[in-house]
Formats: C-alpha cells, structure tokens, sequence
C-alpha cells in the first residue's frame, strides 16, 4: 500500500502514535506506519488492559466476559495521530517540540493585573463582540500567541503557546516543554519580535499540557478564554500557529466533531487520552500548543494533534483531521499548574479492555478502596455509558472520565449478566490520599 492510498481510522483503544526524533523534514513519527504496537485482543492470554489515567496497557488478568460480551479484533493501525511538531534537530530529544506565531504587529498592551485563568470564562449566552470574519479574528488573537524555542543538549526545535496573563504566564503542550524539564533552555518569541527566557511552572503529561512563565515582561495581552462545552458540531473555529516554520499562519474550518477521544504515545512511552475537539481547519507540524478560536475571538481549545496517513518515510501533514484539548479541560489544569505546579486528575478506579457486544468497556480490574469498588462495579462488567454520552471502547471511558474533574457526581450506565444497571459514582483522585 502506498502512502498516499486511503487508510481506515483506527478503532478505539488502539494506539496512535506520536512523533519521536527527526526525519529528513526535522519531524517524523515514532515507528513506520503499521508497526505501532497493539494491545493483545481481550480474551488471550496475558490480555491487556488499558490503565485508566496514562492511557497505556499493562498486562493484567483477564475476567470472564459479561453474558452476551464479544472478543473485540485486533485491527490494523493505519493512520498514525502524531503531536504536531516541526524543527527537532539531531537525535530524539525527551519530547516532540514545535513551532509559533509571530506576526509584524505590536503587541497590544493590557493590564498587569489581567489573568485569563482569573476570569470567568465567556460562553454563547455571554455579551462579546463576533468578529465578521477571520481576518478580525486572527488580528485580535496574533498579540496573544507566541513562538516558544526549545534547546537541550540533544537538539532545538520551535513551538506555540497562548499568553494567558500580561506579566507571561503562557499555556501550551507538555509535549512541547517536557524535554526542557530536565535542563534545557526556553526562549519565548513575541509577535513585536521582542523576546524573554522562560521557566516551566508545571507540566502534566497525563493531559499533554503544560504552564510557563516568561521572565521580565509586563504589558502582555491574554487570550480570552471560551467555553468549549458550548461548541457545536457546525461551528466556525480558527486556528493560529506556525506549521513548518511559517510563522503568523492562520487556518479556518469547522467543529467537525466533540468528545472525540484519541489516544497518543508520547516520549519515554508516556500516554494519554485527549477527549478532543476534532477539526478540519488546517493544523500541522509547528501548531501545537497554539489556540482554536471560535469567531468571537475566544479560544476553545489548545491544538495538539492530528491524524495523518501513515508513511515509511515518516512524514506527515494535514488531512483535515485535527484534534484539540478542550478549554474547559485546560483551564482547570493551568489553574492547578498555576497553583503548586501539579494537576489532579479524576480516577474512577478500573483496569478497561475494548467490549464490542455490547460496546463498552469492559473491566479488567477494579482498585481496592476505589470509587467504582465504592459504586459496586465488578470485574467483567461493561460500561457502556457515562451519563448520556455513550462509549464504544476503553479510549471512550478513559476521555470521559478525564474530562470531570475529582469529586465530580457520573451516572454510569453498565451490563451485567446480560442486564442493564445505573449506578452514580462520586469520582476520586489520583493525588497520593484520596
């Protein structure tokens, strides 16, 4: 098959895989397409569940499927989900890095004391100006969105990220930073073409976000922060980054689905699950950790991937499949970042395989002391839904939960024996005590 012959999408709960070190165009994905490793299907022996919180399968017992439950089939991974990166050189560095905006312009001054993350966040039914096209779109957004440089001691590369407070606190991709973290420098470029240092505040891999502070600047412009729980499928978006190294690139196209969840391998086989908004406005190597922007001018989610047709050669760009986190999602996350510089996330407690009749998630394995054991989820039942939204694998669950935030009251929908029950769990914690 060449690579530009049309592939299918792959089913939920398997992997997709993330860009590793650099190619002949400084970018490349993690493995040649088709050799991302799968998951055995439920029912081998040693069968793999997926962990609930890093989104990577460890091998765990397998329990008797729930009456009426099949063996889901392996299938073919055949488009890779890559972070979008651009400008990695020399071997891997710990994490993908990627590129910015820059525009001509002169950044328009705001407040010291303005703080996105202060502010409530503006939705559908709030007052705000919409822009009549994306011209006005991208001249509001251009001051607030910055080039971020990476150099370790094994390479450099390029990414984006959005200013969220006028003194430099800046939201963008772990992936982007993570190789930083262990001692490495970032340098933040600015659409004046003025530039400062930077610090990571905090970065989650769990989430694929991540906090910096740009050092000695003032006068900044945040971004202003949507809702993404308002989008619609339908609904006009933009997206702002520097795909390739071409910096000030704007691209635009629609909400093409929500709650879509993809699952990406990341550095040092690091996981996570994105409950993403999918779009097809244009995003390629060099927009991760750069904002999708509804037509008032607010961002709705942060770029980080895309789906792209599986090649040898290890290269890929845009094919109008697009995947970004949910503002609502990354707000909470900045906020803690911001806070103590450690997100939390929501755990319900379960080891998840694929389940395809009825389709589901089938649990593995239930924690001790956990709030499914509390809820009285067993091994072998399949969730099926998460209040209204319904699940078509382990990948579904994990975005789902993911998507709540600890202490959260779910309605969880499940089969046992071939009988439907609903049980209301109160979410937990992955912080060391709850």
């Amino acid at each position: 098959m060449s690579p530009n012959d049309t592939q299918p999408i792959p089913q939920s709960g398997e992997p997709w895989r993330t860009p590793g070190q650099s190619g002949p165009a400084g970018w490349s994905s993690a493995s040649p397409a088709g050799s991302a490793a799968e998951p055995p299907p439920l029912g081998d022996a040693g069968a793999a569940f997926r962990s609930e919180q890093t989104g990577t399968y460890g091998a765990g017992p397998v329990p008797a499927p729930a009456r009426g439950t099949s063996r889901p089939r392996r299938s073919l991974v055949t488009l890779a989900l890559v972070a979008v990166t651009s400008g990695l050189i020399g071997g891997g560095a710990g994490a993908a890095t990627y590129s910015l905006v820059h525009d001509d312009s002169t950044a328009t001054t705001g407040t010291s004391s303005t703080n996105s993350l202060d502010t409530a966040s503006t939705t559908s039914t709030t007052p705000a100006r919409a822009y009549s096209d994306v011209e006005q779109v991208a001249a509001a957004l251009l001051p607030s969105v910055v080039s971020i440089q990476v150099v370790t001691g094994q390479g450099a590369g390029t990414g984006t990220g959005v200013i969220l407070s006028a003194d430099g606190l800046i939201l963008t991709n772990n992936h982007v930073v993570e190789s930083a973290a262990q001692g490495g420098q970032l340098t933040v470029h600015f659409n004046d073409g003025s530039t400062a240092s930077a610090s990571i505040v905090g970065h989650d891999p769990v989430t694929d976000l991540a906090l910096i502070k740009a050092k000695g600047v003032s006068g900044l412009k945040p971004a202003q922060l949507g809702s993404s729980g308002d989008l619609k499928v339908g609904e006009q978006v933009v997206a702002i980054g520097s795909p390739l190294g071409l910096q000030g690139t704007v691209t635009t196209g629609i909400v093409s689905a929500l709650q879509r969840p993809v699952s990406t391998s990341g550095s040092g086989g690091q996981g996570t699950v994105i409950d993403a908004i999918q779009t097809d406005a244009a995003i390629n190597p060099g927009n991760s950790g750069g904002p999708l922007v509804d037509m008032s001018g607010r961002v709705v989610g942060i770029n980080s991937a895309i789906a792209t047709l599986g090649s040898s050669s290890g290269e890929s760009g845009s094919i109008g499949l697009g995947f970004s986190i949910p503002i609502d999602q990354a707000k909470r996350i900045a906020q803690e970042l911001e806070n103590g510089g450690t997100a939390v996330h929501a755990q319900l407690g379960v080891s998840v395989g694929d389940s395809s009749k009825p389709s589901g998630a089938v649990v593995g394995q239930v924690t001790t002391g956990s709030a499914a054991e509390a809820a009285g989820l067993r091994d072998g039942d399949v969730i099926t839904a998460i209040g209204d939204r319904r699940l078509d694998g382990a990948d579904s669950l994990v975005a789902a939960i993911r998507s709540e935030a600890p202490g959260d009251k779910v309605k969880i929908s499940f089969v046992r024996g071939g009988e439907t029950k609903t049980v209301t769990v109160t979410l937990g914690s992955d912080q060391a005590g709850t």
